[in-house]
């Protein structure tokens, strides 16, 4: 039986082999710690990918065979192929769900999509962060409660360069004072989009319970209901027309 939802992990996957500290807690990869917990939701098929394989994981029938796309870059967005890139968008456009973690904001396929700067202020200490779950009756905030908190993230502030959001999920308060806006959703073209704070690579955000949920939410939520590549057809009448 073939699987009802096929989900693809990317990442950089470079400082878990450059920083020991980063290694100690996704051994595996951040790849892998979020996918993990994506393959007990049933009829779930999870692969992953990262930067330095060929064609940065994407190649071949990848896309095509993808419903929903996570995405986690930091280090090394300059190094994505812009044709990637624009595979990516073009699968999105036709339906493909776009889940951005992190520092993937910067990334080309993220600013490609906003077309914005996706700038932001950033502080990496050890800032408590909660955030408060402002759309409680959003899919991706079932089981989620009115707030959590990260004991210690990187702290990312406000103003955000993103265009105005279609939901406001979260909002992050950080102990050093600053506000963000930490989860939010658009639609563009035929495709869902979830962009999702947490998940500095020398925390352990994302072995954190409520990051998880939200994540698997999130991925349930972004999954595809048409796949309408844009093709820009020329269209015959329905109704016989007089002579032009």
């Amino acid at each position: 039986m073939s699987p009802s939802l096929r989900v693809t992990v990317w990442n950089e996957f470079r400082h878990e082999k450059k920083n020991p500290d980063v290694a100690a807690l996704y051994p595996s990869g951040i790849h892998e710690a979020v996918a993990a917990p994506l393959r007990a939701l049933p009829g779930t098929q999870v692969r992953t990918a990262w930067l330095d394989q060929p064609e940065h994981g994407l190649g071949g029938d990848t896309l095509e065979q993808t419903d929903v796309l996570l995405w986690w870059g930091h280090g090394a967005h300059a190094e994505v192929s812009d044709a990637v890139v624009e595979r990516v968008k073009q699968r999105v456009l036709a339906g493909m769900g776009l889940i951005v973690l992190h520092s993937g904001h910067y990334s080309k396929i993220f600013k490609a999509l906003m077309g914005t700067t996706c700038s932001l202020k950033w502080r990496v200490a050890t800032d408590k962060e909660r955030l408060w779950n402002v759309a409680p009756a959003h899919p991706i905030t079932q089981g989620i409660g009115d707030h959590f908190e990260i004991p210690a993230e990187e702290m990312y502030g406000e103003p955000f360069g993103i265009p105005d959001p279609d939901e406001l999920i979260f909002i992050s308060w950080f102990s050093g004072g600053e506000v963000f806006r930490s989860g939010a959703t658009w639609r563009r073209g035929h495709g869902k989009i979830f962009y999702f704070r947490p998940g500095h690579e020398t925390f352990p955000a994302y072995h954190q319970a409520e990051v998880q949920r939200v994540i698997a939410n999130a991925t349930l939520w972004a999954r595809p209901t048409v796949n309408i590549p844009d093709v820009c057809p020329n269209a015959p009448a329905l109704e016989i027309l007089p002579a032009a």
